[in-house]
């Protein structure tokens, strides 16, 4: 697969690289970067040295490619296919929010739920980061019809998930020992998780009560969802081991999860509890991985008809 890639300084494309140079059937032509024109990869993704003499390009040829992966800022994908020609034939992976409604022939990136219409696709809208992390946590209950009432969730994701460019909440004096809350009740991730929700559960309409917090870590998410239902703990664990039977990256354990199960990983693992009429289902995902690059590659898979796994094959760092 002969691959480009437009956005390639932000911390999504160095994960995107890390990924692709060790995969087995990926061939990057292009690394696009206007700031970085001329220089080496592995001047700015530093983790890369010795492993690529790859150099960032300011022009690109879309016509020498099979595949595009989009990783630039939310609203730049639009522009980009104002500015560019899209060539015949050119499957398309785009990791900003752009399409994620499923506009202009996209298909929303969540292999887990659309697995199948992704091996179909020539366009795919890859889910976002908390997006993933909650309706992971949701799929289930969604399929059974038991998503009947409100949803509380809470979500404590990476300080990567703000993206490479410096700012007041990223800055590491201010992150370092500190938690804010950010975006409460109304955060963009939102519209995409009650879209794939109805898509399992038609007509849901219920309230999602999410409350997004900024850790004091780099990289993961850790995301508590409850609600009410009157399923036991023996009942749900088999919805929920059933339903993720053939997803080779969504685990449902029987112990408590630790975000380090997930983080360096694109693997999702879930626990869950029963606390009186409460269903507490945690899950953990890596953000920059699961959340991003690396279930952007599990879609570029399954789109070529490879093993879904091919490339992915990542060990936690427990220590």
């Amino acid at each position: 697969m002969k691959i480009g890639i437009i956005g390639g300084a932000g911390y999504t494309a160095g994960e995107l690289l890390r990924l692709l140079i060790n995969h087995p059937e990926a061939e990057i032509v292009f690394v696009h970067s206007s700031s970085n024109a001329g220089r080496p990869v592995y001047e700015v993704h530093e983790g890369l040295i010795g492993d690529t003499d790859l150099c960032f390009s300011e022009s690109f040829n879309l016509h020498a490619i099979d595949v595009l992966f989009l990783c630039q800022g939310h609203g730049f994908s639009r522009k980009f296919w104002e500015d560019n020609e899209m060539p015949d034939g050119l499957k398309i992976i785009d990791l900003a929010q752009d399409y994620r409604d499923e506009s202009e022939g996209y298909v929303y990136g969540l292999p887990e739920v659309n697995r199948d219409r992704i091996r179909r696709a020539d366009r795919i809208a890859n889910p976002g980061c908390f997006a993933t992390a909650i309706q992971l946590a949701l799929l289930p209950l969604a399929k059974a019809g038991r998503l009947n009432g409100e949803i509380h969730a809470t979500g404590i994701t990476g300080s990567t998930g703000a993206g490479v460019k410096p700012g007041a909440t990223t800055h590491f004096s201010w992150r370092n020992d500190n938690l804010s809350v950010y975006k409460a009740f109304s955060h963009q991730h939102l519209a995409e998780i009650k879209q794939t929700l109805r898509q399992l559960q038609p007509g849901f309409d219920e309230e999602i009560s999410f409350i997004p917090v900024r850790g004091d870590f780099p990289r993961g998410i850790f995301a508590m969802s409850y609600i009410d239902t009157d399923m036991d703990i023996d009942e749900a664990l088999k919805l929920y081991k059933d339903f993720y039977a053939d997803a080779p990256f969504t685990h449902v354990s029987d112990k408590a999860v630790d975000l380090k199960q997930a983080v360096n990983t694109n693997k999702a693992v879930i626990s869950l509890e029963k606390h009186g009429s409460k269903l507490l289902v945690i899950s953990a995902i890596d953000n920059l991985l699961k959340g991003a690059s690396g279930q952007a590659v599990q879609n570029l898979n399954l789109i070529f008809g490879l093993p879904e796994t091919a490339g992915l094959r990542l060990k936690p760092s427990a220590f």
